[in-house]
């Protein structure tokens, strides 16, 4: 798979076609990817609306694996390293692609979870 952001070793990108999202972003197909958001229990990990929690946020436009819709659907589809799941075997393209329209869909919020620790000058034991 192909994405802007790939390292170009020597100049060349990888071999590969681009992933494009089938269905357009749209409340209908953001509802439909939300329901199943849940259902798989992605917020599980990624917090509600895709903020992060034990998972990284999926709406601060921070991807560690490319945030094109493409890249989103191979994560997805092939799990990644260190807790992200394969769901490819479990949920369809459809589906995925579905989920890929309501990340899409998420406003990025003004302060993201994940961002950083607020210091209260408090120390606990």
């Amino acid at each position: 798979m192909r994405y802007p952001d790939h390292v170009a070793a020597g100049g060349n990108q990888p071999p590969a076609a681009d992933l494009t999202n089938p269905l357009s972003i749209d409340s209908a197909n953001s509802t439909d990817g939300s329901k199943v958001f849940s259902a798989m229990n992605c917020d599980g990990c990624h917090g509600g609306g895709a903020l992060g929690w034990v998972g990284p946020s999926l709406v601060d436009g921070r991807w560690r694996y490319g945030g094109t819709d493409g890249a989103m659907f191979q994560s997805i589809f092939y799990g990644r390293p260190r807790g992200m799941p394969a769901y490819g075997g479990i949920m369809s393209p459809g589906a995925i692609w579905k989920v890929v329209a309501y990340i899409r869909a998420q406003p990025v919020p003004a302060n993201v979870p994940t961002e950083g620790w607020v210091s209260t000058g408090e120390r606990r034991p």
